[in-house]
This record gives C-alpha cells, structure tokens and sequence, in this order.
C-alpha cells in the first residue's frame, strides 16, 4: 500500500500523508510513578460492590420477612372469617372451612377452634426458596358476630 493517497473533496485535488507512529509509553528514567498504587483502585471497586450485594441481600431477606408475616395475616383474616361464616354447622365444618382457605393462600393451619360463636384460627407460612431457613411466620385471627351492646347502625357519620 502506498504511503501516500489522494482524495477529491470539493472539485479539488488533495493530498494527505499516513504514518504510523508507534507510541513509547515507558517513562523516561525506567520507573513509573504510579508504581505504588498500581490495582487498588480495582480493589476498592470490588469492595464497594460486596458492600452494595451485602446490603442488597439483607434488603431483600426483610423485604421476603415482611410479605411473608403480611400473607399469614392475611390467610389467617380470611380463614377466621371462613371459619365464622360456617360456625352454624359445628367446629368440624368451620375448621375445614378455614383449612381450605388456609391451603388456598399456600399457609398451614396450626389450630382452628370455635369459643361459642368466634373463630379463633392460627396460620404459619414460611418464606419460599432459599429464604425459607430463616424462620416461620405465625399469625392468629378472630372472627365472630359483633356483640349487641357495642352494635350501632351506621348512618354515615361518626
């Protein structure tokens, strides 16, 4: 290849020159000055990101703690209700009521009972995956008819 080439721009005839320096990047009295500090700020970025994967790990067991103890209180809400809701056909029937919904919601049925016309049911859920060895969620509901005394129509204001 020529070392020299020409180009047209504007009508007009130009010539350019192509070399090919290669460039001494060595310092001039053999030592480099950066030869102290050389891979640490390489060092310093890696412990910065452990730092921010730490952080993002506990952030993300609590965020996994704190759905999985809202869902037992959830199942635990609607099971009590289930349960209360079918009272009239015995603790049988109300307690298989709230295991069903229990099963629905992924939770487990600890105890179920009725204490006259109130359900009382306990639920416990565990964080899925890898999370799960942390611990159990337990939550306790009661749900039953609203006393006479403390009943009063609601008339739309306060």
């Amino acid at each position: 290849m020529n070392d020299r080439s020409s180009t047209e721009v504007g009508g007009s005839r130009w010539r350019r020159s192509i070399r090919f320096v290669p460039l001494d990047r060595s310092p001039p009295n053999g030592r480099d000055e950066r030869s102290g500090d050389r891979g640490s700020a390489t060092v310093m970025a890696a412990g910065g990101i452990a730092a921010v994967m730490i952080v993002m790990f506990w952030l993300l067991s609590f965020t996994a703690a704190v759905v999985t103890r809202h869902r037992a209180e959830s199942a635990a809400d609607l099971a009590a209700l289930a349960a209360a809701a079918t009272a009239v056909a015995g603790e049988g029937a109300a307690c298989a009521e709230a295991r069903w919904v229990a099963e629905q919601m992924d939770v487990m049925v600890r105890s179920c009972r009725l204490s006259d016309w109130d359900a009382l049911v306990e639920v416990v859920t565990a964080p899925s995956g890898a999370l799960g060895s942390f611990g159990e969620a337990t939550a306790r509901a009661r749900a039953g008819p609203v006393e006479r005394a403390s009943w009063r129509p609601f008339n739309g204001r306060r």
